[in-house]
């Protein structure tokens, strides 16, 4: 991964790590699949949760991650999944990325 200098991980290095932290955890997979499905367009916290059917605290910590439940280098924002795009009123609006959509594509082709 990374070593202590802040080195760039390129996307092709984050695959297997990208592959893992979604098959450990259904939430991320599902918020990633969902935002997959409404791109180009991108959602808030309690949207997803309504949709994903989860807490937006579980939303949160798969997203931008958590401590110990939801691990920050393996949240959708860190392996450069997800981006959050800041609207007006200190609202977040979380898109899937272009990486982030050809992840998605590449899992759906594989079932």
């Amino acid at each position: 991964m990374q070593s202590g200098d802040s080195t760039v991980t390129s996307p092709e290095t984050l695959r297997p790590l990208i592959m893992r932290s979604l098959r450990r955890s259904s939430v991320r997979k599902k918020i990633a699949e969902y935002l997959f499905d409404i791109s180009p367009s991108g959602s808030y916290t309690s949207d997803i949760a309504y949709n994903v059917k989860t807490t937006p605290t579980n939303v949160i910590g798969a997203l931008r991650g958590m401590n110990s439940r939801y691990r920050d280098n393996e949240s959708l924002i860190s392996l450069n999944l997800v981006e959050v795009i800041e609207s007006g009123k200190n609202v977040k609006i979380y898109r899937l990325t272009d990486f982030g959509k050809e992840i998605i594509r590449s899992m759906r082709e594989r079932r």
